[in-house]
């Protein structure tokens, strides 16, 4: 999903009400993430950079602005493409109370 306005704040809110936490993180030029896997869904948004996401199969390349779920139990591996450094914010889903 493209978004026009960068607003941290209306990610953050978009998410909780979604069932996610959101969190900042940034990634050194030529950082891989390899083989992760979480038990849990997971959503990032980059900020700022270029990046590579390999879910399975496919490869997705992103580039600020963008917004990608990533599956709970899918292996991926995140590479900071860019020249400088990738800023995102990335969320897991977070258990209903009881």
């Amino acid at each position: 999903m493209q978004r026009t306005r960068i607003d941290k704040d209306d990610i953050r809110a978009d998410w909780a009400a979604q069932g996610f936490s959101c969190e900042v993180w940034v990634d050194p030029p030529g950082q891989v993430w390899h083989d992760f896997l979480h038990d849990v869904d997971e959503i990032v948004f980059l900020l700022e950079g270029d990046c590579q996401i390999e879910l399975g199969d496919r490869t997705i390349r992103m580039t600020a602005g963008d917004e990608l779920r990533i599956p709970a139990s899918t292996r991926h591996t995140v590479r900071n493409c860019g020249e400088g450094p990738a800023r995102w914010l990335h969320g897991y889903r977070v258990p209903a109370a009881e």
